[in-house]
């Protein structure tokens, strides 16, 4: 059991720092942040039994908080959002898409999600956000102190090490902003929407958020299922991934909370530090859960002192070992195409990586399936009747 908590606990890399921003730059609401979060986590160990992680929609997330977007655009995202994947996952369209995507092209997807986590891991400790000014960690030691992290997990991946690191973290938190200084939820809204909401949100929240939870959050997570567990895996599917993160991010839009997904570099870190059954994502979710409702208003006051080292190593070594699914590519075909795709996925955007890795995957295939078809007309033509 202590290597599923340690599992449990080993996403909060990519959790812990969006949650903080949207409560404190964004103003939402700390409760409603969490409580998406912690109730998909619980529905993931209901329905598939094995750790699929669940994150922040992490184009939404960071759009909104460079922008300073409030609680109504983010609300109504996640409404637009959360539709569009329960329409996808319910007429079984998005398994039929998923079928156009070759398996190297999902892992140029992965490749792109661990080159992406290594550069915010890097962002935490080498230029840590200000919503992290309560750091206790003196900046100068962040960096170093994030790399020490990084060696303690790959020499103890085996052993509970994250459940360790994050406790740790817990606990430097608590002591240096004093422990919560309120208890009890923080206040829930509901959103208030009109046209010009749902379009502002839909151009620069959604439209960059759909190729990334099409791609990161439905296919990639089920291959990465598959490649861990096997047979195990036979109930993720893309259809049902788009079913459970849009239900979930239809509560979430009513309770103007954080919009969620499921990430396949996620699955990789619950996997990773141990994590195999569906208690791993049912401890985690009924601890944000009792966090969001016992101490949800006083969380956007301690939150900010939890050590950005811990965080940013959890999230590096998720990362290595997310790139580390490419190794059962075979050939120079597979192997170009996923860093082709990794290239631009992480150069540019996911949108231009699929777009691109489509046409070099595809366009070879259809020609040479064009010629396969004239030869062998050409033969029957030629052959004696």
């Amino acid at each position: 059991m202590q290597r599923e908590l340690s599992g449990a606990v080993a996403d909060l890399g990519v959790l812990v720092p969006i949650a903080v921003a949207l409560i404190v730059k964004n103003g939402l609401s700390a409760t409603a942040v969490l409580l998406p979060a912690g109730l998909l986590y619980v529905a993931v160990a209901m329905v598939y039994r094995l750790p699929v992680a669940v994150q922040p929609l992490k184009a939404v997330g960071a759009i909104a908080i460079a922008s300073g977007l409030g609680a109504d655009e983010i609300a109504a995202a996640a409404l637009m959002i959360g539709g569009i994947f329960v329409a996808l996952g319910a007429t079984g369209l998005i398994d039929h898409l998923g079928r156009a995507f070759p398996r190297a092209l999902i892992r140029g997807v992965q490749l792109t999600v661990g080159l992406l986590f290594l550069k915010v891991a890097w962002g935490l400790v080498a230029d840590p956000p200000s919503s992290f000014e309560n750091d206790a960690l003196a900046p100068e030691w962040a960096v170093p102190l994030g790399v020490a992290v990084v060696v303690l997990a790959l020499v103890f991946r085996r052993r509970p090490i994250a459940l360790a690191l994050v406790a740790t973290g817990v606990a430097v938190m608590l002591v240096d902003s004093g422990g919560f200084p309120s208890f009890g939820p923080s206040a829930l809204e509901f959103p208030s929407l009109s046209a010009t909401t749902f379009a502002a949100a839909f151009t620069a929240l959604v439209i960059p958020q759909l190729p990334l939870t099409f791609a990161n959050s439905c296919l990639a997570p089920a291959d990465a299922a598959r490649t861990y567990f096997g047979a195990r895996a036979s109930r993720i599917t893309p259809g049902r991934l788009a079913l459970t993160l849009g239900s979930a991010n239809l509560f979430s839009g009513a309770i103007a909370g954080m919009p969620v997904c499921h990430g396949a570099g996620g699955l990789t870190a619950h996997y990773a530090f141990g994590a195999r059954t569906g208690r791993a994502p049912l401890a985690i979710g009924l601890t944000l859960l009792v966090v969001a409702l016992s101490v949800g208003s006083g969380l956007a006051v301690v939150l900010t002192a939890f050590p950005l080292s811990i965080l940013a190593g959890l999230l590096a070594i998720a990362g290595l070992l997310h790139i580390g699914l490419l190794r059962d590519l075979r050939g120079a075909r597979e192997w170009s195409l996923a860093i082709v795709v990794g290239a631009f996925g992480f150069g540019l955007n996911l949108a231009v990586a699929l777009a691109v890795g489509l046409l070099l995957w595809w366009v070879p295939e259809l020609l040479g399936r064009i010629r396969s078809r004239a030869w062998t007309s050409r033969l029957s033509l030629r052959s004696p009747r």
